[in-house]
């Protein structure tokens, strides 16, 4: 009867890195024969297969995390260090731009959702059944085995790549910013290179429930940032610059806001595994509504009063328009919070790697990073370690930020945030859907496609500009644009 019970428990853990969003503790032969042998000593005693099931289960939930958890990362990805451009932002785009950060936050918690549908099919009882585990298994199954998961591996690596390198670049930005009187003893390259020397432990992260509480540490970063930063704007109310906030739109500088901020909702990477390591999934839509809501409405809030405090002098980072003593307190907490912020990213990319190229012989062609005792080997720091100093090295080579993150969020955050969930939805779950659910898909679509297309043309303009001391309007004649 153990022994039934045993090859029954086998039956629904799966071995390890058989998916990344459901991973349990392996049943190892060794396992099986201590078992086996406590079994025989004490017939007596030994434990109703009920129990020893339960026992797995309870096991298998300490690898999980609960929609609190999963709730710390959303929030990170999608409140995290981007907010300090917005009402740079709003100076760019004006009262649209406010109405994009609510618009573009409700459409990308849909498009979440509609991603992880399509994670799912139905039996012929109603049942629904997790049959992908991955944004590129739902590639596979629309585009083919063959192209559709290169594709989405590819913008999912530049979008979680080039993220890491704007925390880092963040980080050297801010610490230059704290000795903008005094002058500073080291260069941007410098504090670069500094800060990414405390973000090295992250080659050793292995579990997603770890990074969920730096996630956590990172939240409460960003709540004590935005109570100083909301308390001196509103010491300012009365020199507020009501009239300054643009109505018309500036075609050169309205798509690079835009940009901006469909690169902060973007959250859909992580969206599979957060859901397939919750311990109760139907918790996960309301997850999702709360966080964004959230989102949504701090940073409308923050963009605009940031905005009225500062006028048309609101600079790329609000934080370098306050004064000094304000200035170096909320950059050394927003330096915490950058180097709190890249675990998710840097561990969601390391996973995207292992997964398509370390899972060993003959799926890949490389070997797997864990040994038989669940550690990494040794070559497999070593190659996190030279993935955190590669970000460090663009970080120093790339130093326009908002107009890099304009660019990126043109291009990879707009497929993966709005045009391609909207389009696997309808490829997969069209012949259920109602005609309003696809007219509103086929929507985001097309939004998606026109964000792309002039998102791209004039944030790469405006970085060609940049590199030039120019300004992103051609027809502003202002100072030279620079990146802090």
């Amino acid at each position: 009867m153990f022994s039934r019970s045993f090859r029954y428990i086998r039956s629904f853990i799966p071995a390890y890195g058989a998916t990344k969003e459901e991973k349990h503790p392996i049943v190892t032969q060794e396992q099986i024969d201590y078992e086996m042998s406590e079994y025989d000593a004490e017939k007596d005693t030994c434990e109703p297969s009920e129990n020893i099931i339960e026992k797995f289960e309870d096991e298998s939930k300490r690898y999980k995390i609960s929609e609190w958890q999963a709730g710390w990362n959303i929030t990170n990805a999608i409140q995290g260090m981007f907010v300090v451009s917005f009402p740079y932002a709003v100076l760019q785009g004006g009262y649209w731009t406010l109405l994009a950060i609510i618009v573009v936050a409700y459409i990308c918690c849909h498009t979440g959702k509609i991603l992880v549908e399509c994670l799912y099919e139905e039996d012929r009882y109603g049942q629904k059944i997790r049959v992908h585990c991955s944004y590129v298994d739902i590639a596979n199954s629309v585009f083919g085995p063959r192209f559709g998961g290169r594709i989405v591996n590819v913008a999912q690596m530049i979008e979680l790549l080039m993220t890491c390198i704007l925390y880092i670049l963040l980080c050297g930005d801010l610490i230059l910013g704290c000795f903008r009187e005094t002058g500073s003893p080291l260069d941007l390259s410098s504090w670069i290179m500094i800060s990414a020397a405390f973000l090295l432990p992250c080659a050793f992260l292995q579990t997603l429930k770890s990074v969920s509480w730096f996630s956590f540490w990172c939240t409460v970063a960003h709540l004590v940032i935005n109570a100083i930063i909301l308390v001196y704007c509103f010491s300012r109310i009365n020199d507020w610059k009501w009239s300054e906030v643009q109505v018309s739109i500036n075609i050169w500088t309205f798509p690079i806001s835009l940009g901006v901020v469909v690169f902060s909702y973007t959250s859909q990477i992580f969206v599979p595994t957060l859901e397939g390591n919750l311990i109760d999934r139907q918790k996960f839509n309301c997850m999702m509504h709360w966080t964004h809501f959230a989102a949504a409405v701090f940073k409308a809030l923050f963009a605009y009063i940031g905005f009225l405090t500062f006028g048309n002098n609101t600079k790329e980072f609000i934080t370098n328009n306050l004064p000094r003593i304000f200035r170096i307190t909320v950059n050394l907490f927003f330096i915490l919070k950058a180097l709190l912020s890249y675990p998710l990213p840097y561990f969601a990319s390391v996973e995207l790697i292992a997964e398509s190229f370390f899972k060993g012989r003959p799926k890949t062609l490389f070997p797997v990073c864990i040994d038989n005792e669940k550690s990494l080997k040794v070559w497999a720091v070593i190659l996190r370690l030279l993935l955190v100093l590669s970000t460090m090295l663009m970080a120093i080579f790339i130093p326009h930020f908002s107009l890099l993150m304009g660019l990126i969020g043109s291009f990879t955050g707009t497929m993966l945030s709005l045009i391609w969930p909207c389009y696997f939805h309808l490829y997969l779950k069209g012949k259920t859907m109602s005609w309003y659910a696809k007219l509103f898909d086929v929507i985001i679509i097309i939004l998606g496609l026109l964000c792309l297309g002039i998102g791209i043309y004039y944030s790469g303009s405006a970085l060609i500009r940049s590199y030039s001391g120019l300004p992103p309007d051609p027809h502003t004649p202002r100072i030279p644009y620079h990146s802090g």
